[in-house]
């Protein structure tokens, strides 16, 4: 049987010592919490619900919603930001998680995969990159609530 290690587990193995970054070995949780309270917001309409700040990496987060009415969806993503060479990145509706179906009631992992984002580390400007959810299929009503966990130092 071999061991290996991971890139940081080496970095700390070197001779002498690489340094990880705190958003990789021995950072700091936190958390990012927005709420909107829908009242018939119409199909394809983005809500910003927060800004991370640049060098945070995500952890994971979870979408609750009320049941907002018939054939709505809900997607969680990113809006148009700048990154930190000032490069225009365009808004990603379902970076973290596909539009789904939000009829009723529920609570959803968001970044759940390496695919939808988990682990990503934000590279934005000054003005930090704007997490959004995208409402589609029809206007709905109710309670929207994202949270998400994130590491920068």
């Amino acid at each position: 049987m071999t061991t290996v290690y991971s890139t940081q587990r080496t970095n700390s193995r070197a001779t002498p010592v690489v340094m990880n970054k705190p958003n990789e070995l021995g950072g700091r949780v936190r958390v990012a919490h927005g709420v909107y309270e829908a009242s018939s917001l119409p199909a394809d309409d983005v809500i910003e619900m927060f800004r991370l700040p640049t060098g945070a990496r995500i952890l994971s987060g979870q979408l609750a919603h009320d049941a907002l009415g018939g054939s709505t969806t809900l997607a969680v993503g990113h809006g148009a930001y700048n990154n930190s060479d000032g490069t225009v990145v365009a808004l990603d509706a379902d970076e973290f998680k596909a539009a789904a179906a939000s009829t009723s009631a529920q609570k959803v992992d968001v970044a759940a995969t390496l695919a939808l984002g988990s682990g990503i580390e934000v590279d934005a400007d000054d003005d930090g990159y704007p997490v959004t959810v995208t409402i589609a299929g029809a206007a709905g009503t109710g309670t929207i609530e994202l949270t998400m966990m994130y590491v920068v130092d």
